[in-house]
């Protein structure tokens, strides 16, 4: 596996498909996107994860994180996780926070993330706010 930054227009695609393919694909777009760092995890060549990263002093967000279907449970989305934190971490951020589909939330606590507030709905999908300290950056 590698992962490495990539354009924000690169992770559109892989958002859609497994985030919102019921939405248009402009939907998946952020208006903040060409203020953020992108990765992408892939294997063999073949683009299988991306998440983006907004950092704001020392709090980071990350959103669309989104991991093939036929690749989950193997460990990339975790690897892109650590990646991403590092990355974090080196542009200064102490912290880092996310809006977590409440199915994945189990998946980010082994990671240190806590839960912060109620739940809430995009449409039909429920979320939580997730975050977590971040080790100071090298």
């Amino acid at each position: 596996m590698e992962i490495r930054p990539i354009p924000a227009a690169t992770t559109y695609d892989l958002r859609h498909r497994v985030l919102w393919p019921d939405r248009p694909p402009a939907y998946v777009e952020l208006p903040e996107d060409a203020a953020g760092w992108h990765f992408g995890a892939f294997e063999d060549g073949k683009l299988v994860s991306v998440v983006s990263l907004f950092v704001d002093g020392e709090v980071a967000r990350f959103r669309k994180f989104a991991t093939e279907p036929a690749w989950q449970g193997r460990g990339i989305g975790s690897a892109l996780l650590r990646y991403l934190m590092q990355a974090a971490a080196e542009r200064g951020a102490r912290r880092l926070w996310c809006d977590a589909r409440q199915s994945t939330a189990g998946f980010y606590r082994k990671f240190g993330f806590g839960v912060d507030g109620e739940a809430f709905y995009k449409g039909p999908v429920s979320y939580v706010r997730m975050s977590c300290a971040l080790p100071a950056g090298s």
